[in-house]
C-alpha cells in the first residue's frame, strides 16, 4: 500500500472534522498514528520502514550554467571553462557499454554537441555543450553519480 501526499492531506481533512481522537494505518512500508492533541488539532507521527514514495512537487529550476570559470588548479594559472551537470543523476560517456565515449581529452567539441548521457529517474538525458572549447580534463568516471552543478568536463576555451 502506498500513500501519496495528496491522499494524506484527504486523510487529515477527513479526520479533524470527524469525532476521532486516535487513529493507526500500517501499510507494507509505512505506519501513520494520528493522535488529537488538548487543542483538538491532530498531530501526526509517520515512520516510514522504507521510503515512502511521494510524488514531486515540481520548482522553478534555476538556469543551468554549463560554463563557468574555475579557481586555478592542477593545470595552472590559465582560465578554463566548466561543463557541470544541470540535475543529480549517473554519468555515462558513451551512449552504451561497447560505444566509444562522446568525447576525450584533447577533443575540440561545439556548441550543441553531446558531451554525455546523465541518467535519472530510468531517462537517459543527452548533455549538450553550450560553449565551445578543447577538453583538457574529464572530472567524473564512467557510471559514477552526480549533483547538480557538480563539474564534469574542463575546457580551455577557443
Amino acid at each position: 500500500m502506498q500513500l501519496n501526499f495528496s491522499q494524506l492531506q484527504e486523510l487529515l481533512t477527513v479526520l479533524s472534522d470527524s469525532d476521532i481522537a486516535e487513529f493507526d494505518l500500517k501499510g507494507t512500508d509505512f505506519e501513520l498514528h494520528v493522535k488529537r492533541g488538548s487543542t483538538g488539532d491532530p498531530i501526526v507521527i509517520a515512520a516510514p520502514t522504507t521510503p515512502v514514495a511521494v510524488a514531486p512537487v515540481p520548482a522553478p529550476l534555476p538556469a543551468p550554467t554549463p560554463a563557468a570559470a574555475p579557481p586555478a588548479g592542477p593545470l595552472g594559472g590559465e582560465k578554463f571553462l566548466e561543463i557541470t551537470a544541470p540535475m543529480v543523476g549517473t554519468f555515462y560517456r558513451a551512449p552504451a557499454p561497447e560505444e566509444p565515449p562522446f568525447v576525450n581529452v584533447g577533443d575540440r567539441i561545439q556548441v550543441g554537441q553531446t558531451v554525455c548521457i546523465l541518467e535519472a529517474m530510468k531517462l537517459m538525458n543527452e548533455l549538450e555543450s553550450e560553449v565551445t572549447g578543447e577538453v583538457v580534463e574529464i572530472l567524473v568516471q564512467n557510471g559514477e553519480p552526480v549533483e547538480f552543478n557538480q563539474p564534469l568536463f574542463r575546457l580551455r576555451p577557443l
